[in-house]
């Protein structure tokens, strides 16, 4: 490898892409197609570097496997970012091991990040927790490890423990530092920002007001009962009632919790439940049947008892009641919740994050684009979606994965 070569690739690695491009910018031979490559994507300029860095991977002969294997580390960061999840995840485990059985250990931990990194994505964090813990951190480079414990505060977050996030991001800063890359201290500073944002409302005896995540993982461990219209659960500090398939039972649980102590009159709930607006005798019946199978589902955590004018929810051993909702509701939270992170989407990768059919997806992208709430960049296969984060609207309630006790 040349001077050439070996200096734009220190520069790379210290965050200096545009000096990197000035030593190897008219070079085509195959290590500078890949650093222009990279340099492209640390610019931003994504579409470029996946063309550069494929024709690097075909320029490489069949006996430099460990340089194709790391154009392909290259291409899946680069579709990480650009949000293509459908990307092959086999290719990236081969290219690992091929790092790995070649010692090439520093970026076969980095491609091991981008498989966490991807998993926490599509709210996998199980699988990703698993995989993480087969990391040693210690001998890593300081860029790695930053990226490391940004990884861990991210499932951190997602798991409502907000003390393991703050210390990962701590130990992530002071390993920005050392590396003296400024963008992945702008990483850290941009996570950091999330813990002190409201991430939900509470909503209590009529009254409602915004929560950070520490208070929202003070109330899931309290003896609270608490109606979570995040993830759709009814639960305490012990049990948890998934409702997510059930949205009518739900909704008469929430209309329930809004108005304890208090009772709910028939109507109310009929028109939250089924948007009925003229009562008959086949709705109070089916209203009936409900909240029998409503009361059948959370008889662990509370009672409900019949009225002569409606229903009222009374929690076992006389806990508190209170309702736990996103911080901006909408038909569609879940989408915007992604989209709100500033990257651009393609809606196969919104489909597999959300777990729903593309079909459902699209649909919902329609109807954000017709509100103006999300936009289409490009056309076709290469159709992107987006939309400008909106202020005190963290994604952390809204994306998949488990509370702390599930």
């Amino acid at each position: 490898m040349d001077s050439l070569i070996t200096a734009a690739g220190r520069a790379l690695a210290a965050g200096d892409p545009l000096g990197a491009l000035k030593r190897i910018a008219l070079r085509d031979d195959a290590p500078a197609l890949a650093l222009r490559g990279i340099a492209m994507a640390q610019l931003g300029d994504l579409a470029r570097a996946k063309i550069l860095l494929r024709r690097a991977a075909r320029a490489f002969g069949p006996r430099e496997a460990v340089a194709r294997a790391r154009c392909t580390v290259a291409a899946a960061e680069i579709a990480l970012v650009s949000r293509d999840l459908s990307w092959p995840e086999k290719t990236l485990d081969t290219a690992r091991t091929t790092l790995e059985a070649h010692g090439d250990h520093a970026n076969a931990a980095h491609a091991r990040h981008l498989e966490i990194r991807r998993l926490v994505v599509i709210g996998r964090l199980g699988d990703a927790e698993e995989r993480l813990a087969e990391l040693e951190p210690a001998p890593l480079p300081p860029a790695l490890r930053c990226a490391h414990e940004l990884v861990i505060a991210g499932i951190a977050i997602r798991r409502l423990q907000t003390k393991t996030a703050r210390t990962a991001l701590v130990r992530a800063a002071r390993a920005a530092r050392d590396a003296g890359i400024p963008a992945l201290g702008a990483e850290v500073e941009c996570t950091s920002v999330v813990l002190d944002t409201p991430a939900a409302r509470m909503i209590a005896r009529g009254q409602e007001r915004p929560l950070l995540l520490e208070e929202v993982e003070a109330l899931m461990t309290s003896g609270t009962l608490v109606v979570d219209a995040c993830r759709h659960v009814v639960r305490n500090a012990h049990i948890t009632v998934p409702l997510a398939t059930r949205p009518v039972l739900f909704a008469l649980a929430r209309a329930l919790a809004e108005a304890w102590p208090e009772g709910v009159p028939r109507s109310t709930l009929l028109a939250r439940a089924f948007g009925a607006r003229h009562v008959d005798a086949s709705h109070r019946a089916r209203l009936r049947v409900e909240i029998g199978r409503l009361r059948a589902r959370v008889r662990p955590l509370a009672d409900i008892r019949a009225s002569r004018e409606g229903f009222a929810l009374v929690p076992r051993r006389g806990s508190d009641v209170v309702v736990l909702a996103p911080p901006v509701e909408d038909q569609h939270a879940s989408v915007l919740a992604l989209l709100a992170d500033g990257e651009s989407w393609p809606s196969s990768a919104l489909a597999i994050a959300i777990g729903a059919s593309p079909r459902t997806v699209q649909r919902a992208l329609d109807s954000l684009a017709a509100a103006g709430k999300a936009q289409a960049v490009g056309r076709g296969r290469a159709r992107r979606w987006m939309t400008p984060p909106v202020p005190g609207f963290p994604t952390t309630l809204l994306l998949p994965g488990p509370l702390p006790s599930d």
